[in-house]
């Protein structure tokens, strides 16, 4: 018997009335391609990005309410990859210092507590989003989503199953929701799922296996189909003596099946580095005699 080990990596949607680094309107429903964007969420050069502070308190929030340590210094990087509703060629993400880190979300399960910990929330900008016309040999781009705040939840492996998982997923969105953070409406894009699997033949063992990759799902249904069919799918390899390779794969909800995509990127692959055009930021605890309240401080420190 093979035991799952499963880590959740979940964007979410910020509900801030602007795009993170510029003016436009933050609206993922808008119907009209291309209408939200200007040259800086466009990539045009010459220009130049302002951090959103509202967005910045909202992952704060977040991070207080799953029990998180707030990092008094965070800052952004460069995450680089090429994707075609990428405009910059690269993504403004977090990696080395996140704004919240060692959350602990309480989760119960068949009336048991079950702690997951949460590894880091951070703060990056969304991409833009590819259209795909039936039955055409292009695609087309819309660049409304691009550059929208989106919050990253990464949790520590300590998922066991698709139904814990979906069990996870619905208790987030009640949180996110209670705190105004994000409408987080799956089937609109507001919150994307991804999960990480992979087998232990030993119970015992602290070595994980092989991880796979799944992308994209954007349904709590989904999230637990595709957990149980992977679970089968590399079960059946590793009993016949089989390689699991460490990939990405896609979620064809139609067929109740996951489909190999591409090998999965390591995080030196993306060559992060401090982003030149954007502060530091400090982070300061005040108390006041009601509650504990959080004051976020945008320092204009040159980053090292």
């Amino acid at each position: 018997m093979y035991k799952p080990i499963i880590g959740l990596e979940i964007h979410i949607e910020l509900n801030t009335k602007s795009k993170m680094f510029c003016g436009c309107k933050n609206d993922s429903e808008e119907m009209r391609p291309n209408f939200n964007i200007c040259p800086i969420c466009l990539a045009h050069p010459g220009t130049l990005p302002v951090i959103n502070k509202k967005a910045v308190e909202m992952v704060i929030k977040a991070g207080l309410a799953l029990n998180c340590e707030i990092n008094k210094t965070s800052y952004f990087e460069r995450k680089s990859y090429f994707y075609p509703d990428l405009p910059k060629g690269f993504q403004i993400s977090q990696y080395r210092l996140p704004l919240c880190k060692n959350g602990v979300f309480k989760l119960k399960i068949n009336g048991k507590i079950k702690k997951i910990g949460i590894n880091r929330i951070h703060l990056e900008e969304d991409t833009g989003k590819l259209i795909h016309p039936a039955g055409e040999d292009y695609s087309l781009i819309d660049f409304n989503r691009s550059s929208l705040p989106l919050m990253e939840l990464v949790t520590n492996p300590d998922i066991r199953s698709g139904k814990e998982a979906k069990k996870f997923c619905e208790e987030l969105q009640l949180i996110l929701r209670y705190l105004e953070v994000s409408n987080a409406d799956m089937e609109k894009g507001q919150m994307r799922c991804e999960v990480n699997i992979s087998l232990l033949k030993d119970k015992n063992s602290k070595k994980l296996g092989t991880k796979v990759e799944i992308k994209n799902l954007n349904s709590f249904r989904s999230v637990e189909r595709a957990i149980d069919y992977e679970i089968k799918r590399q079960t059946n390899i590793l009993k016949k003596s089989g390689k699991i390779v460490q990939e990405t794969r896609g979620w064809n909800d139609i067929k109740g099946i996951t489909i190999s995509q591409r090998e999965k990127e390591q995080a030196h692959d993306y060559r992060y580095f401090p982003e030149p055009d954007l502060p530091i930021i400090k982070i300061k605890k005040t108390k006041t005699n009601r509650d504990r309240q959080i004051k976020t401080e945008i320092n204009l420190q040159k980053i090292k």
